[in-house]
């Protein structure tokens, strides 16, 4: 298993473990890390019904976005998990700060090894961070068994149409993630594509903030410039994909 800097690294799009230490500092002007809240607070209303009774698991939370404003909105419980402290403090503050400091409680840990609790959850939120537990069957497999009964899971990412020469040969496919997940017992149950035009400006806008602050800290610590201006270049390219090569979705699964 990949140690947990690696993974967060990782999952941030990074690709030295190192860049671990400075993510606090590079994402300090940005809240909404990974998936829109919108949308998927808009899956819960459409799958889900007695809101406030609800139980919202999200894994890899980061500044707790996604948990505070199903908490506005729905007024439920949401219970969310990330690795990097000063997130969770962030996330912490956040609930607080909007009054929902009752409903959200935040964690730092490491979701491949978490101990979730049997059939506890009504929604499972997997914002943005990939299949955490190698691909989406073993993800899936763990996952389903937080679930109730009739729970569901809400992944965002992205993927490839199909296996294109400009694309990552690594890349996912939208039959592949199905085909994973229907090993694992679920089967997919809606799907909200992210726009075009809306994925450049929230790309443009967390490029702008991140690469400030990795060139402040280029001038703060010139011994790791490579490791910063790496990490800007890498963000560059993982944008252009995304806004030209991959489909940027909001998939629900449910289980078979």
């Amino acid at each position: 298993m990949k140690s947990i800097e690696e993974s967060v690294v990782t999952a941030m799009d990074g690709s030295n473990p190192l860049l671990f230490l400075y993510l606090p500092y590079i994402l300090q002007d940005i809240w909404e890390l990974g998936a829109s809240p919108e949308i998927i607070i808009n899956l819960i209303k459409k799958h889900k019904s007695n809101y406030t009774n609800l139980k919202i698991l999200d894994l890899g939370c980061g500044k707790g976005a996604v948990s505070v404003k199903v908490a506005i909105e729905l007024n439920c419980s949401c219970f969310g998990i990330d690795a990097i402290k000063e997130f969770i403090e962030v996330a912490n503050l956040k609930a607080k700060e909007y009054g929902v400091d009752n409903l959200c409680k935040f964690k730092v840990g490491d979701i491949r090894t978490e101990n979730l609790n049997e059939g506890k959850f009504d929604v499972i939120v997997l914002g943005a961070i990939g299949p955490i537990l190698g691909n989406y069957e073993k993800t899936l497999t763990k996952l389903k068994c937080s679930l109730n009964n009739y729970g569901i899971i809400i992944i965002d990412d992205s993927y490839a149409e199909d296996k294109i020469s400009n694309v990552d040969k690594n890349s996912q496919t939208k039959s592949s993630i199905i085909m994973d997940a229907n090993k694992a017992g679920m089967k997919l149950l809606d799907e909200v594509i992210f726009p075009k035009n809306e994925l450049k400006s929230s790309n443009e806008f967390i490029f702008l903030k991140l690469k400030k602050r990795c060139e402040e800290l280029i001038i703060k610590e010139p011994r790791n410039k490579n490791l910063f201006e790496e990490y800007i270049q890498i963000q560059m390219n993982e944008n252009y994909n995304l806004e030209n090569n991959l489909v940027c979705s909001t998939l629900v699964f449910g289980k078979v």
